[in-house]
């Protein structure tokens, strides 16, 4: 009896919290949003991410499901728009492939020219055969044993040889994972045609809402000129192959096994998929990570400390966290294939039309005070559970043990520098490049 009582107030203080929260964010927004647009900075005002999570606390707390009949997204077929914020509905339209579908396989076959890659595709056997044969080749023991020893060596060499100011971008965060596709993955080409081919396509598959019509022109020929750079090194590393220990050769000892999928064409189209999904994730995570950090000098110490203590798991959990504030993707979308529900039979159930994109907020879901203990506070002890970084279910990226590995091996040598801060003036602000992916960041330390 007592337990029940005990329940039934933790519920209602709960709710009260989450109602307030709510009221809060909406007084909040109104006040800085009104100040935003009289200095002419409401763009800059909506895209910050204190102000997103403002707005998903208050629709948590008062619309936390919404379905409507407007097309929003422009680039994937679609009737309508339905946006889910609490974790439990956030989870359970990611978990759901039966009644939401991931809709990029008809953008990844503009890029490949014809076949779909994993990652937009439904269960079946074309999933099964091509993440069971890439999983042969890109093996989990590869990432202690060859990625992180190598990302970590560069990662520090770049650091040590600055003369204490740096622009981390085309030094660093693009140098890393690149350097990774050139040695691991095999495939790395021109270093600056490649990050710039990934980049445009990246945002091509996943960032062009609007369907810009310049942007799309630029990310086929894009795609074009990586195909041609794929059929040719591919073509080449058969004719004179190599020991090397990398996922290209290993596709190839499949494709000599004559493993389904590990035709010339299945290797090229994986590992475009593959590249599209390294170098600017990566890259940006690390820069968001590093921002947020800055913004919040106790953390910045904490994280120092660790650096210096070689403390690699504490170093990372500071990293998840700032993750979790400044996220790399706020949100995930699906398509759904019929009529459903979500959140059925409670007083928050919407009903989601066939075809409807919905919005699942995994950044929303991550700030839910009535599944994530003490939310708004920056916490290295959270499990890593409580975190949506890379997606989830079927569809988490396939390269989420890579990107766990490599981004705190590219932010520890920084971090454990002395007085870490950013350079004075806009240069010490995270500037656009490609795609609008992160371009240039300066940041400076005492030698």
């Amino acid at each position: 009896m007592l337990n029940a009582v005990r329940n039934i107030v933790t519920t209602v203080l709960q709710r009260l919290m989450l109602w307030a929260e709510g009221l809060f964010s909406l007084a909040f927004l109104i006040a800085k949003g009104a100040g935003a647009a009289l200095s002419g900075r409401i763009g800059d005002f909506l895209l910050e991410p204190a102000t997103q999570r403002r707005v998903f606390a208050f629709l948590r707390a008062f619309l936390p499901n919404i379905a409507l009949k407007r097309v929003v997204m422009k680039s994937y077929d679609n009737t309508g728009t339905a946006l889910v914020t609490r974790r439990s509905d956030v989870l359970d339209v990611l978990n759901r492939n039966d009644d939401f579908e991931v809709v990029y396989g008809s953008r990844m076959r503009q890029l490949t020219e014809g076949e779909n890659f994993f990652l937009g595709m439904q269960p079946g056997w074309d999933y099964t055969r091509d993440t069971s044969a890439m999983r042969l080749a890109a093996r989990i023991t590869d990432v202690s044993e060859t990625v992180l020893p190598r990302a970590r060596d560069l990662a520090t060499r770049i650091v040590n040889d600055s003369d204490g100011r740096i622009d981390i971008v085309p030094s660093l965060t693009l140098e890393v994972p690149w350097d990774m596709t050139a040695t691991y993955f095999g495939c790395g080409g021109e270093r600056e045609k490649m990050q710039e081919w990934t980049s445009t396509l990246f945002w091509y598959l996943f960032q062009d809402l609007a369907a810009d019509a310049q942007g799309g022109a630029t990310a086929l020929g894009h795609a074009a000129e990586l195909r041609a750079y794929l059929d040719a090194h591919i073509a080449e590393r058969k004719a004179n192959p190599t020991d090397g220990v990398d996922i290209l050769n290993r596709c190839l000892s499949l494709q000599s096994a004559n493993t389904p999928g590990m035709s010339d064409l299945g290797i090229r189209n994986n590992l475009l998929g593959l590249l599209i999904g390294a170098i600017p994730t990566i890259s940006k995570a690390s820069c968001l990570a590093l921002d947020e950090l800055l913004n919040r000098p106790e953390a910045l110490a904490s994280a120092h400390a660790a650096a210096l203590a070689d403390d690699d798991a504490l170093l990372a959990q500071h990293i998840w966290e700032a993750l979790r504030f400044n996220p790399f993707n706020p949100v995930i979308y699906r398509r759904a294939l019929h009529d459903t529900e979500v959140a059925r039979s409670t007083l928050r159930q919407v009903r989601i039309c066939k075809g409807q994109i919905v919005f699942a907020a995994n950044v929303s879901a991550c700030f839910d005070r009535l599944d994530i203990p003490d939310p708004n506070s920056f916490r290295t002890d959270r499990p890593w559970s409580d975190y949506i970084i890379w997606g989830y279910g079927m569809h988490t990226c396939f390269g989420d043990m890579i990107n766990k590995a490599v981004i705190p091996a590219i932010l520890k040598p920084l971090l454990a520098q002395k007085n870490l801060r950013r350079a004075a003036g806009e240069a010490g602000q995270i500037k656009p490049g490609i795609a609008g992916f992160p371009g240039h960041f300066w940041v400076e330390f005492d030698r």
